[in-house]
């Protein structure tokens, strides 16, 4: 081990406790364990985190996509060590720390920090769980530590030039002699990149089917060049193939200074063909769901690609930021809107962590803040269902914008409000189309109350992840805004909340509206003012997740591919 006593005290300062805690825990002479409670404290926030086996079943796979798997899985574990990286910038030096061997209460604290990626707590809005004296930077590891938002604009402004590189999604921003300097993330993360591209390359050998095969050459040539836009066009025209896989940088929300950074993550599964194929005749509903939309024809965008596949899929194992606390259902990628625009996007289904998730959270949520009479409308196909159109919703709607007669994107005005407000957007214009595609006959018309009584029971579950993440956000906001409006009701007596049907429609639609214009105009202080006021917890909320505790607040998987 290269790290010398004196480095770990400058970074992990003792802290000294009061007269009856004076013994220091065993071999922790660095001060992570700030006392013997703290490991009580992590224990208990472990068990709200139920753990489930993710098996898979290889028997549809040839023996060469049997080797093809396990190489791909190799080089989506590269991803778990660059996310690490981008998460903290002392995550490197306290996995080091965490290693050692001489304080059995280590191994609790290892296990939690690899649960979330570093020290801080991602169900407890990032408190720290380990003895520190700093709170987790807004803008994780990507700028430097003591880089202010202003200093960063400033320099905008003084170099316009460099605008570009510095927003850009795969750079990191540094300090270099002195002065922010931009680092493509192909240089920051060579040693990582290289080795996970060459891993791509190999597993390509073994895989007949052209456009997957097509795809792991692309995606490991855009490892080295930062430059993703055909191995993304790649991925989403993949078509045929048992193994389906994505590995890169997309989701920016551990970016909380900007909203501009890209995390690396990586899902590897295993294609439901049955299930995929029920589920494509959406696709060819994209263009009436655009024109649904509540909003005026000239913020509707037709320009995006057509192709948009839906696939369910079976996970095989996750990476990087998907799997950093709470677990991913289903996602809509790429993010890049001129892949949009050009070709299109993927839905892509998780069920079994769906069903996992469904079995071990949800159904005992539903029970506790539910009213009675509602209960019989919530199943686990409105569910997965509504989880499907939250995804589709994110490729409906403004992408690309102008903006004082500048060409921009929503992503760019909205900055750190960006990943909420998108998130609460994706939700609410998914049950928005969800109730058009049940008008149009695409799903049976007497689903309709199971999937708004289905659609608020999820909602609890996904506020327990907290306000300041985003899905938790996004859905606090969606909770009190329709309670507003009259569309859910609360009754202080059991603590229970309901569905009013006379209501909710109008309410849904007046939401989608709301967040959608604030996306169309790029209007940061319409996002700020709808964040300030509906993102909290009310005390009728309050009173429900109190009813909570018992039940877990998400799954950790194990991987039997790891086994």
């Amino acid at each position: 081990m290269k790290y010398k006593i004196i480095i770990f005290l400058l970074i992990f300062p003792l802290f000294f406790v009061s007269c009856e805690k004076k013994e220091e825990p065993k071999g922790d002479a660095m001060g992570i364990i700030k006392n013997y409670e703290q490991i009580a404290i992590v224990k208990t926030q472990m068990a709200k985190l139920a753990p489930v086996e993710i098996a898979y079943d290889s028997s549809g796979l040839s023996e060469n996509e049997k080797k093809a798997l396990d190489l791909i899985v190799k080089a989506a574990q590269y991803m778990d060590k660059i996310f690490l990286e981008q998460v903290y910038s002392k995550n490197k030096a306290l996995e080091v720390e965490l290693m050692k061997q001489e304080n059995p209460d280590y191994a609790v604290l290892r296990e939690f920090f690899k649960i979330h990626f570093g020290p801080f707590d991602r169900l407890e809005n990032n408190k720290p769980f380990i003895n520190l004296e700093e709170n987790k930077p807004a803008g994780a590891n990507f700028y430097p530590v003591d880089m202010t938002k202003e200093e960063f604009e400033t320099y905008i402004k003084a170099h316009p030039e460099d605008e570009k590189m510095f927003t850009a999604e795969r750079t990191l921003i540094r300090r270099q002699d002195g002065k922010l300097a931009a680092i493509p993330y192909a240089e920051a993360y060579k040693e990582f990149l290289e080795p996970a591209a060459k891993l791509l390359k190999e597993a390509a050998q073994y895989i007949e089917n052209p456009s997957l095969k097509k795809y792991l050459v692309s995606r490991a040539d855009a490892f080295a060049s930062d430059d993703y836009y055909q191995s993304d066009i790649d991925w989403v025209l993949m078509k045929d193939h048992k193994i389906e896989v994505v590995i890169g940088p997309y989701e920016v929300y551990e970016d909380g200074l900007f909203g501009y950074k890209a995390s690396f993550e990586s899902f590897v599964t295993l294609v439901d063909e049955g299930e995929s194929k029920k589920l494509e005749v959406l696709g060819q509903y994209l263009d009436d769901m655009e024109r649904s939309l509540p909003i005026d024809d000239q913020y509707k965008n037709f320009t995006r690609g057509k192709s948009s596949p839906i696939m369910v899929v079976n996970e095989v194992f996750t990476a990087g930021d998907t799997k950093a606390g709470v677990q991913t259902t289903a996602y809509n990628l790429p993010n890049d809107e001129r892949v949009r625009e050009s070709t299109g996007s993927k839905k892509v289904m998780l069920k079994n962590i769906a069903r996992a998730k469904y079995e071990k959270c949800w159904v005992p949520i539903v029970k506790e803040v539910l009213d009675e009479t509602d209960l019989p409308f919530c199943s686990f196909d409105s569910y997965f269902n509504h989880v499907l159109m939250h995804e589709m919703a994110h490729g409906l709607g403004p992408g690309n914008i102008e903006k004082d007669g500048k060409k921009t994107s929503v992503n760019k005005e909205l900055k750190e409000l960006y990943s909420t407000i998108e998130e609460a957007k994706a939700d609410i214009v998914g049950l928005y189309c969800y109730q058009s595609m049940l008008d149009k006959g695409v799903f049976p018309k007497e689903l309709e109350k199971n999937i708004y009584v289905t659609y608020l029971g999820g909602i609890f579950r996904s506020v327990r992840f907290g306000v300041d993440a985003a899905h938790g956000g996004g859905n606090a906001i969606q909770l009190n805004y329709i309670l507003e409006k009259g569309g859910f009701s609360f009754d202080d007596k059991t603590a229970r909340f309901k569905l009013n049907p006379d209501k909710i429609r109008d309410a849904v639609k007046q939401l989608a509206h709301d967040i959608l214009i604030i996306e169309a105009l790029g209007d940061y202080n319409k996002a700020k003012e709808m964040i300030d006021k509906y993102r909290i917890i009310s005390p009728q909320l309050k009173q429900a997740l109190d009813k909570l505790t018992h039940v877990p607040v998400d799954i950790k998987p194990i991987y039997a591919v790891e086994k």
